[in-house]
């Protein structure tokens, strides 16, 4: 992966903008998707999501001390990873939001999931019509998946130019 793809998405994780990410931070975007899209902590989806991302921050906390540094994501990310970790990680993303779970999401329900997990709000319906591009007004979780794993392993991707060249993506708002 590139490493201005991998800056990108360091940048979209590291929520606080210290230069590190927390587990608190790393878990909360699942927390975010669940609330953005109505599903309370209990749901089994929620649940499996949690523990995916559990898993992913485990493998990604090389040091286990509690950080990730852009060092080690750098050691860390790139086509191994994604398949093993990120892969499961991202569908519970998309699972949580698929609210009729038919595989597929509406742009509304594709909004609210890139919205929650820190992307430029900007540039969600950029992101949506790359994905959709005989424009039938859904995005399928295999190709939403295969779209970043294409971004995060080679930087290249049908959602490359809504990524930009690697800038951080504007720090979400918190809730109030």
């Amino acid at each position: 992966m590139s490493d201005p793809a991998k800056r990108r998405i360091f940048s979209m994780l590291d929520t606080d903008g210290d230069g590190v990410i927390s587990r608190a931070e790393y878990v909360a975007r699942v927390d975010r998707a669940a609330a953005a899209v109505g599903r309370d902590a209990r749901d089994p989806l929620v649940v499996a999501a949690r523990t995916a991302h559990e898993e992913v921050w485990r493998q990604m906390d090389a040091d286990h001390d509690s950080r990730v540094t852009f060092e080690e994501y750098r050691s860390w990310a790139g086509h191994d990873a994604f398949e093993a970790t990120c892969r499961p990680a991202l569908g519970s993303l998309f699972d949580l939001a698929d609210a009729d779970a038919d595989g597929r999401l509406t742009r509304e329900e594709f909004s609210r999931l890139r919205t929650a997990t820190g992307n430029a709000e900007g540039d969600i319906d950029a992101a949506f019509d790359a994905l959709d591009p005989d424009g039938g007004g859904t995005v399928d979780r295999d190709t939403y998946l295969a779209a970043i794993r294409d971004f995060l392993t080679t930087g290249t991707s049908s959602m490359a130019s809504v990524y930009g060249d690697g800038r951080p993506a504007p720090a979400p708002v918190p809730s109030p």
